[in-house]
């Protein structure tokens, strides 16, 4: 009677033992997974002159001017704040900008969207940016999409200018 319960015993704690070992919580992707830009789009990091670390929304049959309104700052992404890295001193958009690592923002409107970039690193969204950080504020032009671009998506090309397209909107930041 004692070995049978020993064994029973044994079976039932090692089933907890077991299943606590295996029942790791693993998220699923995230419905706006983040990605990188980089400028140049190689992986030696001592060539790099920009990286932006950036989360992907989808509009999902959502308007974009829901998503970012007019006139309001937006996080540039999703989840954190987007970051973005310059490992030298840059002209972004026609103010110079030192290296280092800067959150961005956008506040969007009809013809225009401001780029700003901010010294307050490791914020979510944009509920704690705090005007007095920032350290560039520009204002690009919109040029508007053929095709609607239902992911939130940042490029950097040769020339070095960062491209940012959501919806119909596509604004084009030079660096240099």
């Amino acid at each position: 009677m004692k070995k049978t319960f020993l064994v029973i015993a044994l079976l039932f704690f090692s089933g907890i033992f077991l299943k606590q070992a295996k029942a790791q919580d693993f998220k699923g992707l995230d419905k706006s997974p983040m990605d990188l830009a980089s400028y140049p789009d190689n992986y030696r990091i001592s060539d790099k002159v920009i990286k932006i670390v950036y989360s992907r929304p989808q509009l999902k049959g959502r308007s974009l001017a829901n998503l970012a309104k007019f006139g309001k700052k937006w996080r540039t992404g999703a989840n954190e704040a987007t970051e973005i890295t310059f490992f030298k001193d840059v002209n972004f958009g026609g103010t110079p900008v030192k290296s280092g690592t800067y959150t961005m923002y956008t506040i969007p409107g009809e013809t225009n969207w401001t780029v700003v970039l901010s010294s307050q690193l490791n914020v979510w969204g944009v509920y704690f940016h705090k005007d007095e950080n920032d350290v560039a504020k520009v204002t690009i032009p919109v040029k508007k999409s053929d095709e609607i671009i239902d992911i939130f998506s940042i490029v950097i090309d040769k020339d070095m200018t960062i491209h940012m397209g959501w919806g119909d909107v596509i604004l084009s930041i030079p660096v240099q």
